[in-house]
């Protein structure tokens, strides 16, 4: 059985990922591809309750660093229990989030460096990154808009950051895609819900047609 292909999205608050994915998923299905579909911080039982130490509104003490080691954390554990393993069986894993998050958030955004980021995550994936990437650049008022509109949302410990944090991750996510544009597609999520899901899954097709050529 072939390997599988490992597919993440990024984007700031508010970009509209998680519902995109919903129907980029079902329309992968419909094409008669095996799908995984999953989340970071996430995914599996540990991970899940690291996310929600993380993510908990009352945590405003957490410091940076052991923040950027709680995600190394759960990022670890949902990659060897759950995305190997489908990777190995051959599906399309869809995760919504990976290691380019932490570059941007804890590296850039909170100002811990890159390269100390870079290197916790290392530890955790042992080599193991996206095939491909797609990236929501949406306004961070834009974003943040959304979300206060959103009352099925979960608003999290991130969500109450000030405009300036949220600002810093969309420049830091500019500047990720300047240095692995190799795997990395723009997507305008700017647009309407049916443009964004559109040019998505154009790029995942144009990706899949790609590897069936080669």
């Amino acid at each position: 059985m072939n390997k599988g292909y490992f597919i993440t999205v990024e984007g700031g608050e508010g970009a509209g990922k998680t519902s995109v994915l919903d129907r980029v998923e079902s329309a992968l299905k419909e094409k008669g591809y095996s799908v995984l579909r999953t989340r970071e911080p996430g995914g599996i039982r540990i991970s899940e309750k690291i996310r929600t130490v993380i993510l908990d509104v009352n945590h405003t003490e957490m410091d940076r660093r052991t923040e950027a080691l709680l995600y190394a954390a759960a990022r670890r554990q949902h990659l060897v229990e759950k995305v190997i393993p489908a990777l190995n069986e051959g599906y399309i894993v869809l995760c919504d989030r990976f290691v380019d998050s932490s570059l941007v958030y804890q590296g850039y955004a909170r100002g811990i460096g890159f390269e100390e980021v870079k290197a916790i995550n290392e530890f955790a994936i042992e080599g193991y990154m996206p095939d491909l990437t797609l990236y929501f650049d949406v306004d961070p008022k834009v974003g943040l808009t959304r979300i206060q509109a959103d009352n099925n949302r979960e608003i999290n410990r991130l969500d109450q950051e000030k405009m300036q944090f949220h600002k810093r991750v969309h420049e830091g996510y500019k500047m990720v895609l300047d240095q692995f544009g190799h795997r990395m597609k723009r997507i305008d999520a700017n647009q309407t819900f049916d443009d964004v899901y559109k040019d998505a899954l154009q790029q995942i097709d144009l990706f899949l047609q790609s590897k069936k050529i080669n």
